[in-house]
């Protein structure tokens, strides 16, 4: 109801727990699976692996181990991995050559943290991912045209060696980000080739209607979820 309608998929946003879980039940059904592994998020950069050590731990494990995960990393088939975002920049990565799937949640501290490029080196070290082998979307999320920032951003990605000439405008003296841009770069110097990332140009702010948005509806509020799964 409310902030929260329709289909909430964090557990995490303020939402009535019953509910919130009835959306994730009516998901798990939907794709066949019993698992669903979402992290607790906490716009940093921290990777979780899952893998088959991860799924044999007890419910209470595994949520002290999503703990400040903002991106996790799998080859384990039916296992669905997602993040929740609303207005956050939702990252899915596939490497179909070594049916290596990821995702990740990328704000803008994510995106200055330069999550993308780690994702992507987290995925060659742990399981021979090539870069110019991985797909990625960059989903639904507010685009640099509405996305209103601080002066000191400016400061805080140039510190970390992004294009700020390429990813910040300005409009009547008010300072716009792009973390589309910015996501899209960090991704093609990695070597991901321009052609194999996809921008979904959906903006959440603006479709506020059919998308949940954090900074038109406040932070108690509903998240979507953008989940892989391989079968």
């Amino acid at each position: 109801m409310g902030n929260y309608a329709s289909m909430n998929m964090s557990p995490f946003s303020g939402d009535n727990v019953e509910h919130q879980s009835e959306n994730l039940n009516l998901l798990k059904k939907k794709l066949n699976s019993t698992d669903l592994i979402i992290p607790f998020q906490t716009h940093g950069t921290e990777i979780g692996i899952i893998n088959e050590d991860f799924i044999q731990k007890n419910f209470a494990e595994r949520a002290d181990l999503l703990n400040g995960v903002d991106a996790l990393i799998t080859k384990e088939p039916n296992v669905c991995i997602g993040v929740t975002t609303a207005d956050c920049v939702p990252l899915i990565f596939y490497d179909p050559q070594l049916e290596v799937i990821a995702v990740a949640h990328a704000g803008w501290r994510g995106t200055c943290g330069r999550i993308a490029e780690k994702v992507v080196k987290r995925m060659q070290e742990e399981f021979g991912t090539h870069p110019q082998h991985i797909n990625v979307v960059i989903g639904p999320s507010i685009s640099g045209t509405v996305y209103n920032v601080g002066n000191e951003l400016i400061d805080n990605f140039s510190s970390a060696g992004f294009p700020v000439a390429e990813i910040f405008n300005t409009n009547n003296e008010l300072i716009y980000l792009d973390l589309w841009k910015a996501n899209q770069w960090l991704l093609e110097s990695m070597g991901v080739p321009a052609d194999h990332i996809q921008i979904s140009e959906i903006c959440t702010y603006t479709q506020h209607e059919k998308f949940f948005s954090a900074r038109r509806l406040g932070l108690k509020s509903g998240r979507m979820l953008s989940a892989i799964m391989l079968k």
